[in-house]
């Protein structure tokens, strides 16, 4: 750890609380702000219109989605502004994270701060793209194909949104996967030799994940298992180069060789 001047165990909890809560503070302001910015241009109505797209081109020319609660059509398309104010805010909310643990590390630990924030933020939102513009599209088109000619599928909003939350984090978190592998090799927690040895229950992991949070048609399990195979391929690639890079001067570590 870097050096500190000495302080009471009572005090240094005490101002680790404070530096907490200002970056709570200051994570908060800045979803704020994105989410004022959204209300402003383009507004909840527009935002919803277009998360909705993926349903409605899925259903027979006309239809529409329906709202059976009396404030869902004002509560949900606030709900999917601040769920866009938080992917917007990410790089700010992240690097808030990443600020309060900083004063705890060396000079050349430091330099993974940066990296890490950008490179979670548009692995996350990559995740969510991928989901939004590939994946719904052929979901929604499998389950309305599948509906029997005796059903009008009129989906309501609100289940609408819980799924595309649910999705939409479900592929944004599992997109973190290279992420993880170098925080894993990098802070040795796990030997770079061990994860290429598990690489086969790693794919079996992904079929198994990618079963659980998707429906159940082979397309849309495929779309995540693949991408999350892949990620963490790359994530073995990388690791060995961030820990090569974030070594302290003449350092002897390890944690990412062969």
């Amino acid at each position: 750890m870097s050096e500190q001047t000495e302080h009471s165990p009572e005090e240094s909890f005490i101002s680790h609380l404070v530096e907490l809560r200002d970056r709570l503070v200051k994570a908060m302001y800045g979803l704020g702000i994105a989410c004022a910015a959204l209300m402003a241009w383009p507004g909840p109505s527009a935002i919803y219109d277009f998360l909705a797209k993926p349903m409605l081109a899925s259903l027979p020319a006309g239809s529409k989605m329906i709202a059976t609660g009396v404030i869902s059509p004002f509560l949900v398309p606030m709900k999917v502004t601040l769920l866009m104010a938080f992917m917007l805010a990410l790089p700010w909310i992240l690097y808030q994270a990443w600020a309060f643990i900083a004063p705890g590390l060396y000079t050349h630990e430091k330099r993974l701060v940066a990296p890490l924030v950008i490179s979670s933020s548009v692995l996350f939102l990559s995740g969510v793209a991928f989901c939004y513009f590939l994946v719904f599209g052929r979901v929604f088109k499998f389950i309305n194909e599948f509906a029997p000619t005796s059903i009008s599928v009129a989906p309501d909003i609100e289940n609408y949104l819980d799924f595309i939350i649910s999705m939409c984090l479900a592929f944004g978190v599992t997109f973190e996967v290279p992420v993880v592998v170098v925080v894993l090799v990098r802070m040795g927690l796990v030997p770079l030799e061990k994860l290429k040895a598990i690489r086969p229950y790693v794919i079996v992991g992904a079929f198994v994940i990618a079963a659980i949070v998707t429906p159940p048609d082979i397309v849309s399990q495929f779309s995540l298992a693949i991408p999350m195979i892949i990620l963490f391929e790359l994530g073995l690639l990388i690791a060995p180069l961030f820990v090569k890079a974030t070594q302290a001067p003449g350092s002897t570590e390890s944690n990412g060789g062969n």
